[in-house]
């Protein structure tokens, strides 16, 4: 029998809109910047039918959640409180798994050291910021944003494609998927000021701040050169940090382990059922 998503909607100011599959402990995921939330599993429904309760939502300006309201942005303090009131809302007070990919990593971190003891575990696919905002990386996401300004999804493609150093044989997929996401989203203007503000935003100060986070943690790590904005040496980074941290990734001449869904899927519930095995 076919699992079915059951929609839901979080609050106002902004309203935030996700979905839940399964039944059984909770995963909560959070998805990337100008991704949606079903770019975390990818459509794969192996997490639930492997007995758990699958909790995702488009973060604020993202796929059909409303727009930050005027003066608020899109900050990492700002992400943080809006996965505060879905976990309030979604979860309630029990312990549950915590996931997130690339700007969802960042924000699960966030909440990580603001609430260690409401997570079972803690999976981290694509991490990138290691406590430094380079002026670089900040001209490469202006740039990003005006290419979307500008020139709408086609020129955010474009940008995409001159500017990150694809390898050939993951080129056309890279550039398939990024318009596919983009044509998902129902406020590009907010994309747009996300664009600009979430890369000058700190989730935390320095990856110090991992060594006491004493939770069961999986980072995903992704190969260069296939994935180029989430660099391996990040991911390993974090796993270093982390007391409890254990570095995946794909195999050698594979495709993103963070792209393969089903794979993916089967990664977190492995863990997760570990997680809750051991836990005290």
């Amino acid at each position: 029998m076919p699992l079915e998503a059951r929609p839901f909607a979080v609050g106002s100011a902004p309203t935030l809109r996700g979905e839940a599959t399964g039944e059984g402990p909770p995963v909560v995921l959070c998805h990337g910047i100008t991704a949606t939330r079903r770019y975390v599993l990818h459509g794969s429904k192996a997490l639930p039918r492997a007995g758990y309760e699958v909790i995702s939502y488009d973060a604020r300006g993202h796929g059909c959640s409303d727009p930050a309201p005027v003066g608020e942005g899109y900050g990492y303090p700002r992400l943080v409180e809006d996965l505060e009131r879905i976990v309030a809302d979604r979860v309630g007070a029990g312990r549950f798994l915590l996931g997130g990919h690339s700007m969802g990593a960042h924000t699960a971190i966030g909440y990580a050291l603001h609430h260690p003891e409401r997570l079972a575990g803690l999976v981290l696919i694509g991490p990138v910021y290691a406590g430094t905002i380079e002026s670089g990386s900040l001209a490469y996401w202006d740039g990003l944003a005006g290419a979307l300004e500008t020139g709408g999804v086609e020129g955010f493609v474009a940008y995409i494609d001159e500017r990150q150093g694809i390898d050939p044989r993951w080129r056309d997929s890279v550039l398939r998927f990024t318009g596919e996401r983009l044509l998902a989203q129902e406020h590009l203007g907010a994309l747009v000021e996300a664009l600009r503000e979430v890369p000058r935003s700190r989730p935390f100060e320095s990856l110090a701040e991992l060594r006491e986070l004493e939770v069961p943690a999986l980072v995903v790590a992704s190969s260069d050169d296939a994935d180029p904005g989430h660099p391996y040496g990040s991911a390993v980074a974090y796993a270093e940090a982390l007391p409890q941290g254990r570095l995946v990734s794909e195999e050698p001449g594979e495709s993103p382990l963070a792209w393969q869904g089903g794979k993916l899927s089967r990664a977190l519930a492995a863990f997760y059922a570990e997680a809750l095995s051991s836990a005290p």
